[in-house]
């Protein structure tokens, strides 16, 4: 058996290095110092901001059409004599799906566009699908009435 003193004094040592004292609280923080006033000098030189980087310029992104036509530009402003009008198109068929009906037009220059109700295209904009034809309002001028033009498919 061990003596009684050599227990105690383990037990002394392993009490001791559990508690310790607190760890020491930082500092607080300290003040800014003042800025100096105009033409006054404080005891610390002016600190040296770090300069921005410099990138060179990004170069003029333009775009070249070729010949073809701008895809941004919306088909009822175009101008001149390629200007596109509901007389001049033909009707070349008609899809039916989940969102409703579409018209599939074609110009005269062989482009074909998708339409559906509500699209413009040149001087008229489209009312109605049907199951066989398509109904446009068509305005001679701005500012005047509308009348009805109506597309039908042609059967063969």
């Amino acid at each position: 058996m061990r003596p009684r003193w050599f227990v105690a004094l383990g037990l002394i040592s392993l009490l001791g290095g559990c508690g310790g004292a607190a760890p020491p609280t930082p500092a607080p923080p300290q003040p800014a110092a003042p800025a100096p006033a105009a033409g006054g000098k404080l005891g610390a030189p002016p600190v040296a901001m770090p300069k921005e980087p410099e990138f060179p310029p990004l170069p003029v992104v333009t775009y070249d059409p070729k010949g073809r036509r701008d895809p941004f530009a919306s088909l009822a402003t175009t101008e001149g004599s390629k200007a596109l009008s509901v007389a001049s198109v033909k009707l070349v068929g008609i899809l039916e799906g989940r969102q409703g009906r579409l018209a599939l037009v074609e110009a005269p220059d062989g482009l074909g566009y998708i339409l559906r109700s509500g699209d413009l295209i040149g001087d008229g904009r489209v009312v109605e699908i049907g199951r066989d034809n398509v109904t446009f309002a068509v305005a001679q001028r701005p500012g005047l009435p509308t009348t009805r033009l109506v597309l039908r498919l042609k059967t063969e």
